[in-house]
């Protein structure tokens, strides 16, 4: 299955990050959301990353140039993924949400596209049953930021067939990603490790074990994390994390995965991390 054109859905944090590492690749690259305006937003977002990464010598010039003219930014679902041989989906992390962004993408995507879904921690197999396509279906979790973090998490669902795992890897490559491959399972191999991680810092931040700080640096310095759990948390969003330990709590019927009072009190009060200005930590 050789893939060229990318289309991705949804222009959000993650959506934005996957559009740029596919352009950067050399692939013919739509970015697509339901409002022009989060479209031009993603597309600005992107620019001032390369140029960024121009001005602190990582990004040669001649190679933003090249990743802005391969990226196209529509809020016309058909005009997005008429051409697509692989359709990446970001949307928010809701089962019934992403759904239906695949039944409508059964509509009017060609035959031999490929699916793949950024989900973090929802089942594949299961968004996989609903498609037409169900061969031709993946998971493909990106961190974030999608630019900078190494990390591919490729989620075979039981429907996968071999040549879609390979079409997904060698794309995953081309983006400078390091793939690994797990079997589709509540939470993979990051989210389950990285959850159970990140509320166990939030309990003994609520504890009052140590500050913020501390916590995040016992791991960056003894443990080497390039981030601590309660810092990646804000920037990740409180609200996604507690959508992700509901789930996995309900899924795996683990009490390692019940949210803490102190996440879901936060998020109650729209402390949600770094989108909003305050979360562990004042952004």
């Amino acid at each position: 299955m050789a893939i060229d054109t990318i289309a991705v859905i949804g222009s959000g944090t993650m959506g934005h990050g996957i559009a740029q590492v596919a352009a950067q690749a050399g692939y013919t690259t739509f970015i697509y959301d339901i409002d022009e305006g989060r479209v031009r937003k993603a597309i600005d977002t992107i620019r001032d990353n390369l140029s960024k990464g121009v001005e602190k010598g990582k990004v040669e010039a001649g190679v933003r140039d090249a990743t802005l003219a391969k990226l196209k930014g529509t809020a016309n679902l058909k005009e997005a993924v008429a051409s697509a041989d692989l359709v990446i989906e970001a949307v928010p992390e809701q089962l019934d949400l992403k759904r239906k962004v695949f039944n409508d993408l059964d509509t009017v995507c060609k035959p031999g596209c490929i699916y793949a879904s950024n989900t973090s921690s929802l089942s594949v197999s299961a968004l996989a049953d609903g498609v037409k396509r169900p061969a031709q279906f993946i998971g493909m979790h990106f961190f974030n930021p999608v630019h900078i973090m190494a990390l591919l998490e490729i989620v075979v669902a039981k429907q996968t067939s071999d040549a879609t795992l390979a079409a997904a890897k060698e794309a995953g490559k081309r983006m400078g990603k390091e793939c690994i491959v797990v079997k589709d399972s509540p939470g993979f191999a990051s989210s389950r490790l990285g959850i159970v991680l990140g509320l166990e810092a939030m309990r003994m931040f609520e504890q009052g074990v140590a500050s913020a700080e501390d916590i995040d640096k016992a791991m960056e310095l003894g443990y080497r994390h390039p981030m601590g759990p309660l810092k990646l948390t804000d920037l990740v969003g409180l609200d996604v994390r507690l959508g992700i330990a509901e789930y996995l709590h309900r899924e795996l019927a683990s009490e390692a995965f019940n949210p803490p009072k102190i996440l879901r009190d936060m998020v109650a009060q729209g402390k949600l991390g770094k989108k909003s200005g305050q979360g562990f930590y004042k952004w």
